[in-house]
């Protein structure tokens, strides 16, 4: 009967635009199990991505208002479920597995939930969710690495901090869960995921000042980490700070394969071949595997390119640039949150996954 319940969630998981496609091995099962409760995945497995007040859920899950209310307001608390005001009423939702669910569970993240991520990504919950377009995230290019009259507006990456209110700043729960499994293939910083707002705010415990906010995205440039965002062009609240080996939305091309894993920003890097020293400074940086070196020099592979711009901003020799693509070639971000939804459940169901890359 358990299994049952988590079975309906991870159907009304999957009925959302984001995605939480079922493995034949049934990961999906034992990693809900350890972060809902039975009663929790019930009340979850009836709520859908449209906001509906606590006394429309508790009639149809059989329960007295408060009660509904009492849950909810703890699930929301654990980002299993979102919650906001309209009109003075509380309206609660399905929170997504990802973005959502998953990057909530870093106070309860130990050994095993990561474990149970992982045997749930690799068999079959990456393929699913990282092939839907649009992506979950875009990529935002390293600052300075696009000329300024070629940057759109919404890849300013220093503009949008500049224009936010408020910042905290938390543990990149990707690391930090490999750090969990031992496994962590790098030695990037682990506190840098960002969070931002438009308004100020009551202060909080990971609260950290505009210019530590900005020195974070330094850092993290200077560690040839790169920067996305939630793939829509308003409405951003968070800047990741990523590496190609423990992200899990970079893993799903460094291990995957999958083309569209994340949006690429709409620039492409160009080496010049007369300037390039074969330093492999480059090669390096990218978290992607973008560049290799041919012949003694440093050789762009075009399709792998996601535009971070870490290959310019990193090259002494100044051989490096970013181009932005011809107007041909660019996807803009879809607008907000609300469209970006509208355009992947469709997608969904017309389109199907994206190709693979090789």
């Amino acid at each position: 009967m358990a299994d049952e319940t988590y079975a309906a969630l991870a159907q009304a998981l999957d009925r959302l635009p984001n995605g939480f496609p079922s493995t034949a091995s049934r990961r999906e099962i034992p990693l809900l199990r350890k972060i809902f409760s039975e009663e929790e995945a019930r009340i979850a497995s009836l709520m859908c991505g449209t906001g509906e007040t606590f006394e429309a859920i508790a009639a149809r899950a059989g329960l007295a208002a408060v009660e509904a209310r009492r849950a909810l307001m703890d699930m929301a608390k654990r980002g299993l479920v979102w919650v906001s005001k309209e009109n003075r009423k509380l309206l609660f939702r399905l929170a997504p597995f990802v973005v959502g669910i998953y990057e909530a569970q870093l106070a309860t993240m130990d050994r095993e939930l990561a474990l149970l991520f992982e045997k749930y990504t690799k068999e079959g919950g990456t393929a699913g969710l990282m092939t839907l377009q649009p992506a979950l995230h875009r990529v935002v290019p390293a600052s300075g690495s696009v000329p300024i009259e070629w940057v759109l507006p919404y890849d300013d990456v220093r503009a949008m901090l500049l224009g936010a209110a408020s910042f905290s700043v938390r543990d990149c729960i990707c690391r930090f869960e490999q750090d969990l499994l031992g496994s962590r293939a790098c030695d990037a910083p682990l506190r840098n995921c960002l969070s931002f707002s438009s308004f100020a705010r009551h202060e909080r415990p990971d609260d950290i000042s505009r210019e530590r906010a900005l020195a974070i995205l330094d850092e993290a440039e200077d560690a040839g980490l790169v920067h996305t965002v939630s793939n829509v062009v308003e409405g951003l609240s968070y800047l990741c700070n990523c590496c190609g080996c423990c992200c899990a939305i970079l893993r799903g091309i460094t291990e995957h394969g999958i083309a569209g894993s994340v949006a690429r920003a709409n620039y492409a890097a160009l080496i010049d071949a007369e300037r390039c020293k074969g330093c492999g400074v480059c090669i390096a940086r990218c978290q992607v595997g973008a560049i290799e070196e041919r012949d003694g020099i440093s050789v762009v592979i075009a399709e792998r390119c996601i535009g971070c711009g870490l290959c310019a901003t990193g090259c002494s020799s100044e051989s490096v640039a970013l181009r932005r693509l011809p107007d041909a070639e660019v996807v803009h971000p879809p607008v907000n949150f609300a469209a970006w939804e509208k355009e992947r459940l469709s997608n969904r169901r017309t389109e199907g996954p994206m190709p693979r890359i090789t």
